[in-house]
């Protein structure tokens, strides 16, 4: 990895890049295909980093209410917490920078959202984009501006911290740098982004106007 630069703010996906919930999402998310007779090895791979309603919907299923079945998902996401734990390093890093500076942008719904980063032990930051509060999910961009704007800074003068493809495009197309987490990957991703395992070897500085210089 090779990062050094001065940011305004930091946006973090959730899921794969704060916290590892892949388990516990695959688990729910297998048994939803088995009650839609979907061959799971195949179907399960596609949930990352995306709208529960989205991918609902990718599957095309006749007859299917897709407000009801992503209730159902969400559902046994929240009961099914086992595993959820904080990415290395995530804790520390977060707890450093200032409230104002830092937000998440997730797929999740806000409910989801605050039940795995409780349960990783991560306290959720003021600002949470999540999917009640965009029309479109990543990868379009609208949730890493929507949180920009809500923080007072410039996307571009933002850094974004995801893990999956989906994320790293909505990152591209709001026009910020993007740094890829590994942590969680269950199969690799080829991308031209910087890439760290997880957050122990970054060194973070917080100068005393609040900005944040990250090197790796």
């Amino acid at each position: 990895m090779s990062l050094s630069r001065t940011y305004q703010a930091f946006l973090f996906d959730m899921d794969g890049t704060l916290i590892t919930s892949t388990a516990a999402a695959e688990r729910v998310w297998t048994r939803w295909a088995a009650r839609h007779g979907l061959d799971a090895a195949t179907f399960v791979p596609t949930i990352h980093g995306v709208r529960a309603a989205d991918t609902i919907r990718r599957q095309k299923l006749p007859g299917v209410d897709v407000e009801a079945e992503t209730a159902w998902v969400e559902r046994g996401e929240i009961e099914d917490l086992e595993g959820v734990a904080p990415i290395p390093g995530a804790v520390d890093f977060v707890r450093r920078l200032p409230s104002e500076r830092w937000a998440v942008v997730t797929s999740a719904t806000m409910a989801l959202a605050s039940a795995r980063m409780r349960a990783a032990g991560i306290e959720p930051p003021k600002i949470m984009i999540t999917a009640e509060d965009v029309t479109r999910g990543k990868p379009d961009p609208a949730g890493y501006r929507l949180a920009a704007e809500r923080l007072g800074v410039d996307v571009a003068e933002c850094l974004l911290f995801e893990d999956a493809e989906a994320g790293i495009k909505a990152g591209e197309a709001a026009g910020a740098d993007v740094v890829v987490i590994t942590a969680a990957w269950t199969h690799s991703l080829e991308t031209t982004h910087p890439t760290t395992a997880d957050y122990a070897d970054l060194r973070l500085e917080v100068d005393a106007a609040g900005a944040l210089t990250i090197q790796g």
